[in-house]
């Protein structure tokens, strides 16, 4: 495993859970290894780019849904006039104010998507970036939403593009119930447009491969996937939704 993990994140983490949160099946058991899949994730900055061409958070109100363990909060507060973390599990949550208690400009907030704890109007630029945001079953989080948001702000959503890519072949796989056309339909019945990137998996080490393969997908397919796909980069395709309010 990778050595290049944040001081204070261990596996298993566990402490409080804000009422009605979803368990998220990777980073809430295993922090630590899925700090190595965040270093892996779209090293040549396609995501970042593509939603700094729709909305520069310079100088703007920037909340990150879903935080984790604060890993992007820092991208934001290098031009952001504020950023809020919102977060449901509390031990993630404490992890993300270390990593960013000398950033000012930066505050984490446990709670939900479904009970943002902010005022109504005060975010120009939202990200929930795989924060299970899969389409329906997501109505209560777009209504806080609707009530946080400033009028000309934009709000993002990044999810994974099911239907093509070599990840996208193992998440069809492995989370059989979400289906593509049905989360596209959902989205842009909403007014929600569609971006598709292509980005990666880049990893340092076999190892790290491994471990990441194992927290995403169960024993038999990641099984499988660790003996039939070699090296250490994987192509992965990207729905990266946006909604300006």
């Amino acid at each position: 495993m990778s050595s290049v993990i944040t001081s204070g994140i261990t596996s298993g983490i566990t402490s409080g859970i804000t009422s009605g949160a979803t368990p998220s099946p990777n980073i809430w058991q295993h922090p630590a290894t899925y700090e190595i899949e965040n270093l892996a994730v779209d090293r040549a900055g396609v995501l970042t780019s593509a939603m700094l061409g729709l909305a520069d958070w310079s100088g703007r109100d920037v909340l990150d849904i879903g935080c984790g363990t604060g890993f992007h909060l820092p991208l934001f507060a290098s031009s952001a006039s504020s950023v809020v973390g919102v977060e449901p599990h509390g031990g993630l949550a404490a992890i993300a104010r270390r990593r960013v208690q000398r950033l000012a400009s930066v505050s984490v907030l446990q709670g939900s998507a479904t009970s943002l704890p902010l005022p109504p109007a005060s975010v120009d630029v939202m990200q929930a970036r795989w924060a299970y945001f899969f389409g329906p079953g997501c109505e209560p989080g777009l209504a806080e939403l609707d009530r946080v948001m400033r009028r000309g702000g934009t709000a993002f959503v990044i999810d994974n593009d099911s239907t093509r890519s070599t990840f996208g072949s193992w998440f069809r796989r492995g989370y059989p119930s979400v289906s593509g056309p049905e989360v596209e339909r959902f989205w842009s019945a909403r007014g929600w447009t569609r971006h598709r990137l292509d980005i990666a998996w880049t990893f340092d080490a076999r190892e790290d491969f491994e471990a990441v393969v194992r927290i995403e997908f169960d024993e038999s397919l990641a099984g499988e996937i660790v003996a039939s796909h070699p090296g250490t980069s994987v192509d992965y395709a990207v729905n990266l939704w946006s909604r300006t309010y």
